[in-house]
Order: C-alpha cells, then sequence, then structure tokens
C-alpha cells in the first residue's frame, strides 16, 4: 500500500534521491579504458557479451532497417507519423534565431546558429526498448539542421530499426551501455566520434556520462525517473493511474501525490491498490509504489507547488495554469486533468527525454536548442572603436594585459 504523510513529515520523501553512481563508475572505468585503447576490438568484445551481438560488426546494415520499416503494423506507422509531425512543430519554435543589429552607433551585434556536426542517440531496450525515445532524440536534431545522426541501442527491435528507417537515421549500432558511450566518445573505425550524446539509460550509461563529459557533449545525467502531482480534486482513477504509468517503469521510479485534500487522498490510496492488482507491470510498478512513492497531504495547492519546487521533478502536473506562476523546478509540466504525462511521453511535443534527480534546477528538457551552437558576432567602424577604447584600455591595463590595450591604441594612431 502506498504511504500517506503529512505535509511536516515530507522532508525526508522530498529529500533528492541521489543516483548512487559510484560503484557503477568503478565498475565501468575499465570499459572507458578497453574502447579507448583497443577501439572496435574491445567493442565487439562488450556487445557480445553484454548485448547479444552475433554479427561480426555493431553496425547494423541498412537493409535491415529497411526490412523491419515495411514489416511496422499500419497503425504503428501512423502513430509515429502523428508523433513526428507534433515533435517538429514543437521544435521549430526552439531553434534560436539569428540577428544582427546596430545596439548602438557604429557597434553591429549579432549571433549565428550552427547545428553540431555529429549527435548521438542512446536508445534504451532492455526491460521496455523505447521506440519513442528515437523521435523525442532524433527528430529535435533534424529540425535543427544536424547533417550526422548515429543511433545506440543494446538490444533494438523492429520498432527502433522501422522508425530510424522512417527518419533516414541510416547509422544505427547494436550496443549499449557503458561502451557504448566511450565508443561515441572516443570514436572507433566504425563508429563515428559525436560531439554530444542523448537519450536515458541505465545507471551504467548515466555513469559512463558522469565520466567522459567534457570529452563529449552531453544532456544531462538522468536518474531513475519521477512525478511529482498536485491536485485538490480530481478523479481517483486517473491520478492513480498517472502515478501508476511513472512507477511501472523502473523498480527505483518515484510517484508523488502532494494534496491538501485527506479524502482525495485516501481515494487514490485504494485506487493505486485497485488498479496495481489488474496491471500486467505490476510487479516493477508494486515495488516503485511501495517502496520511493508516497502521498502528501499538504495545507494548499501553494505549498504543494512549494514542495514540488523543492523536489525538482523530471515531471511535474498540476491541476491549473495560474499555479504555473509559482513553479520555478521541473522537466516539464503537465496542466490541467487532460494533460497526462504519457501525452508528453508520445506525441504531443515537446521531448520526454527530462532531467531527473534534481537536475531540473538548473535546466529543462532536451531541446532543440542543444543541437545548435549560438556563435556571437561583432563588428566596430573606427568611431565606435575610439569611443570604446577608453573603456577597453583601462580594463586592460588593470589585468596587467598590456598587448591588448596596445592592440586598440595602434587602431587609433595616425
Amino acid at each position: 500500500m502506498i504511504r500517506t504523510l503529512d505535509a511536516n513529515q515530507a522532508d525526508k520523501i522530498l529529500l533528492r534521491r541521489r543516483a548512487r553512481l559510484e560503484e557503477a563508475e568503478a565498475e565501468i572505468k575499465p570499459i572507458l579504458d578497453g574502447v579507448r585503447k583497443r577501439g572496435d576490438k574491445a567493442l565487439i568484445e562488450y556487445a557480445k557479451k553484454f548485448d547479444g551481438l552475433e554479427r561480426p560488426s555493431v553496425k547494423v546494415p541498412p537493409v535491415e532497417l529497411l526490412k523491419a520499416s515495411e514489416e511496422l503494423a499500419p497503425d504503428f506507422v501512423s502513430a509515429v507519423r502523428i508523433a513526428t509531425e507534433n515533435i517538429k512543430a514543437y521544435a521549430r519554435l526552439q531553434v534560436p534565431k539569428p540577428f544582427r543589429k546596430a545596439l548602438s552607433p557604429g557597434v553591429r551585434l549579432g549571433q549565428i546558429i550552427r547545428p553540431l556536426d555529429c549527435v548521438a542517440a542512446y536508445i534504451p531496450s532492455g526491460r521496455y526498448p523505447l521506440p519513442s525515445t528515437l523521435l523525442m532524440t532524433a527528430v529535435p536534431a533534424q529540425i535543427a539542421g544536424v547533417r550526422n545522426i548515429v543511433v545506440a541501442s543494446p538490444r533494438p527491435n523492429r520498432e527502433i530499426y522501422g522508425i530510424a528507417s522512417m527518419l533516414d537515421v541510416a547509422q544505427v549500432f547494436q550496443m549499449g551501455g557503458a561502451h557504448a558511450i566511450a565508443a561515441f566518445a572516443f570514436g572507433t573505425k566504425v563508429v563515428p566520434k559525436a560531439d554530444r550524446i542523448v537519450g536515458p539509460g541505465n545507471i551504467y550509461v548515466a555513469a559512463a556520462k558522469k565520466l567522459l563529459a567534457g570529452e563529449v557533449g552531453i544532456d544531462f545525467i538522468a536518474g531513475p525517473t519521477e512525478i511529482v502531482i498536485v491536485a485538490a480534486e480530481g478523479d481517483p482513477r486517473w491520478i492513480a493511474a498517472d502515478m501508476l504509468a511513472q512507477a511501472e517503469h523502473d523498480v527505483d521510479a518515484a510517484a508523488i501525490l502532494l494534496t491538501p485534500s485527506r479524502r482525495l487522498a485516501g481515494a487514490v490510496a485504494l485506487e493505486v491498490e485497485r488498479q496495481l492488482s489488474e496491471l500486467p507491470t505490476a510487479k516493477v510498478a508494486r515495488k516503485a509504489i511501495e517502496k520511493n512513492s508516497v502521498i502528501i497531504v499538504v495545507n494548499s495547492l501553494e505549498q504543494a507547488v512549494e514542495l514540488a519546487n523543492d523536489f525538482a521533478p523530471e515531471h511535474l502536473s498540476i491541476p491549473e495554469t495560474r499555479l504555473l506562476d509559482l513553479v520555478k523546478h521541473a522537466g516539464t509540466v503537465f496542466v490541467g486533468p487532460n494533460s497526462p504525462e504519457a501525452a508528453g511521453d508520445y506525441a504531443s511535443g515537446p521531448s520526454h527525454v527530462l532531467p531527473t534527480s534534481g537536475v531540473a534546477r538548473v535546466r529543462g528538457g532536451l531541446s532543440a536548442a542543444d543541437f545548435v551552437k549560438v556563435i556571437s558576432v561583432q563588428e566596430l567602424n573606427g568611431e565606435a572603436l575610439r569611443r570604446l577604447a577608453p573603456a577597453i584600455t583601462t580594463l586592460a591595463r588593470s589585468e596587467g594585459l598590456e598587448a591588448h590595450a596596445r592592440s586598440v591604441e595602434v587602431r587609433l594612431a595616425r
């Protein structure tokens, strides 16, 4: 049974659940070193050991991708097309815009936007293969203008292969875990070096991304998935279903309801138990509910949002738009009873690749903006440089950088 607590007991529950990466880091360091030093030879060894690789290379032949796309069910193809269009439409709004403006006389400033050369998408395919993650990573990258998108998945299924073909993503590799991250970070003869690696994964993927950040760009280090639901009223069946939708992901997932209504708290607790009794994924979901999930009775919706901000959840569900002004930290926000988290997972438009474990305090979810570089542009005429010279030279000499100052003065000498 899910626990119900009062708000004054929330501190222990809402303390950030930090992923314990130290153990995983120690385990994977030899794998990272192996791929760095021995390249494809080490990569194939690890892929055979961990991913069930049977072919002589981790690269999936394009003919397999095409064959898979031809075998996709028509309703699946239709769903992919609908989701793709919505993801594209939202991603177009996220790409930063170039500009050049005269912000003061003789000073013209601006920015140009350039896509990354190569982006790697990690697509989980363990307990639940996630073809939707390929849409949520590759489509925003395509909208951003990335020409070379490469994909890793440890045990990809027909749907993952088929979507890759539908999106014209030709470079798919059967590899997972730390060795896949290492291959993209260092590059091998078969696997291209990526500028950035995006997408969720298990603790070994997270640990590898943490250790290799700097060697390669990453989106963020993700831990177990989580949702915080704020509600004062509503259908207990809907709320319970949303909590279980998160809990079924993983035994370490967390689903938290914050409510000022004891009546609703009791009704949702009973409904969670009822739905668990007939849920095919109950073996996983029950562990997440009993171990990590809770209903907390608060004094008001405002206090609920304040507690949610302390948690900085991956997913936040609130009942009405007016509460948006109070939200400071969340990966993504779902507003109103007809906005279930599952809509964001699959088809509404924003990427479902989101920060967990408190990372939402510093950034939101994966965006088309993550796949471009914003490069500033500066153009000054002679008069503008003359006007700024005293400020430039004074600041330069205050730092002891005489050549900086002289590089301006030499232009002003007549």
